[in-house]
């Protein structure tokens, strides 16, 4: 059925799994997002509803806008407006003005495709753009370190070809990431955690597609839990550190509380008196 949501990028953290690796995750933002309209093969060709994410004020959108959102009835206008395909028809399973949960769509260990746009970077040179290693900085060429060099032929055929990487503006493009699992559901705050980087700014756009299951899930840690299952090997590991980390802490604390003789300081005494007459002794021989 429903196989995709609206979002945008929360903060980006790190969580730990039940066999106490640390992954990276990311919290999208998934509601509110509500049906403004379906899409049904006898009339429009194809079956599809289109989805409505976030709110702003009915006066900053256009009067044609307004009239297609009177049907889902909503109180704010959506911030973006999606379509989503649909192989089979919805029939009354969903109708306008609908709000499509996040747990309607996805449960953890689910992997997932997200598309965004990249972060722009602006005028860039084809060393930042295009990852091109540069000129030599010796040979009196100080001036072509980050060049791009020659950018074709000569007379024949006489022009730049198409497609040649040249300087120019950077990101700010439509970048799909696969591959990443969600975590976790949040249903009361409408948030995904998904496992992995996803493309994009802070609170920007994104749309995420379920592409499968992943057979190798393993759920996070709950929260305040800090035992880990280990093998007798690994416990008898931890022990051994553990009991030699005690006996050398109990040593050095010995060897501070036990007072020094005095022959032991006198010949302490000695020793650096000795040291200090020897230094001074090769320095008075180099002088000469």
């Amino acid at each position: 059925m429903l196989n995709a949501i609206l979002g945008t990028k929360g903060k980006t953290a790190q969580k730990f799994t039940q066999d106490g690796t640390r992954i990276p995750v990311t919290r999208i933002k998934t509601g509110p997002c509500y049906v403004v309209h379906i899409m049904r093969k006898e009339k429009n060709g194809y079956d599809a509803i289109q989805l409505g994410w976030g709110e702003k004020k009915m006066t900053k959108i256009s009067k044609p806008l307004q009239g297609h959102l009177k049907g889902a009835k909503l109180e704010k206008a959506p911030r973006f407006l999606r379509e989503i395909r649909l192989e089979e028809p919805v029939g009354d399973k969903i109708k306008i003005g609908d709000r499509i949960k996040v747990t309607d769509v996805f449960q953890p260990g689910d992997e997932v495709k997200v598309t965004g746009w990249s972060k722009g970077k602006g005028f860039t040179g084809v060393v930042k753009r295009w990852g091109f290693k540069g000129g030599p900085r010796t040979h009196g060429q100080s001036d072509r370190e980050r060049s791009p060099g020659s950018i074709g032929q000569g007379t024949t055929p006489g022009r730049v070809r198409k497609g040649k990487k040249m300087p120019g503006r950077a990101g700010g493009n439509k970048v799909a990431v696969q591959g990443l699992m969600v975590m976790a559901v949040d249903d009361q705050n409408d948030e995904l955690l998904v496992k992995g980087l996803v493309p994009g700014a802070p609170n920007g756009f994104l749309f995420i597609t379920k592409t499968g299951k992943n057979k190798r899930f393993l759920p996070l840690m709950e929260k305040g839990e800090k035992e880990i299952e280990e093998t007798e090997e690994q416990r008898a590991e931890r022990l051994r550190r553990e009991k030699e980390a005690k006996e050398t802490l109990k040593e050095a604390a010995e060897e501070k509380e036990t007072p020094k003789a005095p022959e032991e300081k006198k010949e302490e005494k000695q020793t650096e008196e000795g040291e200090s007459a020897s230094v001074k002794t090769t320095a008075d021989k180099e002088n000469a």
